[in-house]
C-alpha cells in the first residue's frame, strides 16, 4: 500500500514535501511516480525515478522546481516542490510498479496512493 501526505495551500512562490509511504513491500527494484489530477484535467506524470539506478525523469512543467527523493531505511519516497505556481494546484498522488523505467504513462504502475491536495495561491 502507498499512502501519500503533505498536501496543503501555500502562496505562489512556496515550498512543499509530498511524502509517500510505502507499505507491505520495499521498493528497489521498482519504478516509483508521481501524478496529478487538476480538476476538470486527466491525470498527468510529472516525475518518475528508477530505483535500481537512481535515474529520473520530469515532466517539463516542473522541471528544475520539483525533485523526486527517496529514503529507504523509512521506505518512503518524496517529492519536493519549490517555487510553486497556481497552475501546480492539484490532487497529488504516488505510485509504483515492480521492474523498471521511467514512464509517466499511469497505465504502467500497479500501486496507487490516495491522493493529498495542493493548492497554490496567487
Amino acid at each position: 500500500q502507498l499512502q501519500a501526505s503533505g498536501g496543503g495551500l501555500v502562496q505562489a512562490g512556496g515550498s512543499l514535501r509530498l511524502s509517500c509511504v510505502v507499505s507491505g513491500f520495499t521498493f528497489d527494484y521498482h519504478a516509483i511516480a508521481w501524478f496529478r489530477q487538476a480538476p476538470g484535467k486527466e491525470r498527468e506524470g510529472i516525475s518518475s525515478m528508477w530505483t535500481s539506478e537512481g535515474s529520473t525523469r520530469y515532466a517539463d512543467s516542473v522541471k528544475g522546481r520539483f525533485t523526486i527523493s527517496t529514503d529507504n531505511a523509512k521506505n518512503t519516497f518524496y517529492l519536493q516542490m519549490n517555487n510553486l505556481k497556481p497552475e501546480d494546484t492539484a490532487v497529488y498522488y504516488c505510485a509504483a510498479f515492480r521492474g523498471h523505467g521511467l514512464g509517466l504513462e499511469e497505465g504502467m504502475y500497479d500501486y496507487w496512493g490516495q491522493g493529498t491536495q495542493v493548492t497554490v495561491s496567487s
